[in-house]
């Protein structure tokens, strides 16, 4: 009697991943920098300062370092994000009314 070969696959090794090496691989997106600033950390930076300054909390010998460093700071804010400009028009986006007497031609 022939006997029938059988192939053996080669054990796979089945262990798991570290959660550090399998995110970071598979995506790198998935989770950010905690040390990274935002433009909206920098707004805030900003206004932190202006609010500071504002209830005295530099000396005067420090007011022109802050001073410089905040008008730095909104220039760069102003080069990377621009405000968002009003529209000119407020009815522009404003719904128009059909006059019914007009819509059909008579």
């Amino acid at each position: 009697m022939a006997t029938k070969k059988t192939k053996l696959k080669k054990p796979v090794n089945r262990a798991p991943k570290s959660a550090a090496a399998g995110t970071a691989t598979a995506n790198p997106k998935a989770t950010p920098d905690p040390t990274a600033l935002s433009i909206g950390d920098l707004k805030n930076l900003s206004t932190i300062l202006d609010v500071a300054s504002t209830r005295g909390a530099f000396k005067a010998n420090e007011m022109a370092g802050v001073g410089f460093l905040y008008n730095k700071l909104q220039a760069f804010l102003a080069k990377v994000a621009p405000e968002p400009k009003p529209e000119a028009d407020a009815t522009a986006g404003a719904p128009t009314t059909v006059n019914p007497a007009t819509v059909g031609g008579k």
